[in-house]
């Protein structure tokens, strides 16, 4: 259930964002992850390369960009936990990622 939402949400604001001109460096669209104790959060159209932290974790995630999104267990994007193409939806138990890098 958690992750419907997530993906309702991510495709939503990922409609928005696709009549915005995206910048040369930046992933185009939206992640959306649910973090344990936030709820839904979406990072919109990333920087590629650079890495950003995941509150609290994510336990499920939707990359609605069109970069590939790697995922890492530990905050400072270190730990390769996990990659997502472009539209990939997947959810994490037990080791959890908490940082992500886009391109």
């Amino acid at each position: 259930m958690r992750l419907r939402h997530c993906i309702a949400a991510a495709l939503t604001t990922a409609a928005l964002v696709v009549s915005l001109p995206g910048s040369a460096g930046a992933a185009t669209g939206t992640f959306g992850y649910i973090s344990p104790e936030s709820g839904g959060l979406d990072i919109i159209s990333p920087a590629n390369g650079e890495c950003r932290l995941l509150l609290q974790g994510a336990t499920s995630a939707l990359n609605g960009t069109n970069a590939t999104a790697t995922l890492y267990s530990d905050r400072g994007c270190e730990e390769v936990l996990a990659t997502m193409a472009p539209g990939e939806a997947r959810d994490f138990a037990g080791s959890i990622p908490h940082s992500v890098m886009f391109g």
